[in-house]
């Protein structure tokens, strides 16, 4: 069994973040969250090759990837694999070798951090349930990557993983977006980029802006930036290739006022005003409110009524 990272301290289910117990006083296991590149070797920190040295044996996605990334780092840990095809086996099993017999598991992924769209989410919500301690060990993201670059606001920001793969439903999934005003992330394949990019045009409009940003950290790393009907134009210049991280403006203040003004349009100015008066309103309360939604005077709602 490998010595406990150097970083280990005693403690329970409540422990001490970056510095987390590995092997505690009841000699349990820990979970370690291993970033990884997301392109660039180079991505990979110090702390990352430690851990992946150090433990007990490593959890991937594909292990033919990660094999070749742990030969580039002279790393012999023991690999085992972790994917969406066997979690609901291997999961459980990998948990049952943290809590009872203490062994220290690096969970990776293909690139970044684990558990962000892949199924590590799944093997870090069984060890918190068992009381085996996740550890993070941070490092690159394409999501953030690509944030921090693009230009875009970056003060608030939602990611949204990638898009619906039905028309219909990723159109629905678009409309929910129209008014939010964060900055929003995806992940998008080559092979759908383009269909995305004109559901999104459809439903957020052509003018909104966007980032694309693909082939993070490696050689032929690019960003677009612009109006989402000029990066269609791209994309129909310079078909796509690589894996894209598609980064678009939230919803201007505008925007989402007209959307919250925008209830009323198709009712007839009775319809309108009987929705108020629905509500508890006065008939004289009602036209108040009516000629404010309209921006005209309560004499040109009377008037119109009569």
């Amino acid at each position: 069994m490998a010595s406990a990272p150097a970083d280990a301290q005693a403690g329970t289910n409540t422990y001490a973040g970056a510095a987390a117990t590995a092997r505690h006083a009841g000699g349990s296991g820990a979970l370690y969250l291993v970033a990884t590149p997301i392109g660039n070797l180079e991505d990979m920190t110090y702390r990352a090759v430690r851990i992946l040295r150090e433990a007990d044996c490593i959890a991937a996605e594909d292990t033919r990837q990660t094999r070749k990334l742990l030969s580039h780092f002279g790393i012999h840990t023991r690999l085992v694999s972790y994917h969406e095809h066997n979690k609901q086996a291997s999961g459980p099993e990998l948990v049952r070798l943290m809590r009872d017999e203490g062994q220290l598991i690096a969970l990776v992924s293909d690139a970044g951090l684990p558990a962000i769209s892949d199924p590590g989410a799944d093997l870090a919500r069984l060890a918190v349930e068992a009381e085996v301690p996740v550890i993070p060990v941070p490092g690159a993201n394409a999501a953030l990557t690509g944030l921090i670059a693009s230009g875009l606001p970056t003060d608030s920001f939602v990611f949204l993983g990638f898009p619906p793969r039905e028309r219909k439903d990723l159109r629905q999934a678009l409309e929910r977006l129209q008014t939010a005003p964060e900055t929003m992330l995806f992940y998008e394949s080559p092979h759908r980029v383009e269909k995305t990019l004109e559901a999104m045009a459809e439903t957020l409009g052509e003018e909104r802006r966007i980032c694309l940003a693909r082939e993070l950290t490696k050689r032929y790393e690019e960003f677009t930036r612009g109006t989402i009907a000029e990066c269609l134009q791209h994309l129909a210049e310079h078909p796509p290739q690589g894996e894209y991280v598609l980064i678009v403006e939230g919803a201007s203040a505008e925007a989402r006022l007209a959307a919250a003004n925008a209830w009323w349009e198709q009712l007839s100015l009775e319809d309108h005003v009987a929705h108020y008066e629905a509500k508890g309103d006065t008939r004289k309360d009602a036209l108040k409110k009516v000629a404010a939604d309209r921006g005209v005077s309560k004499r040109d709602i009377y008037n119109a009524l009569l």
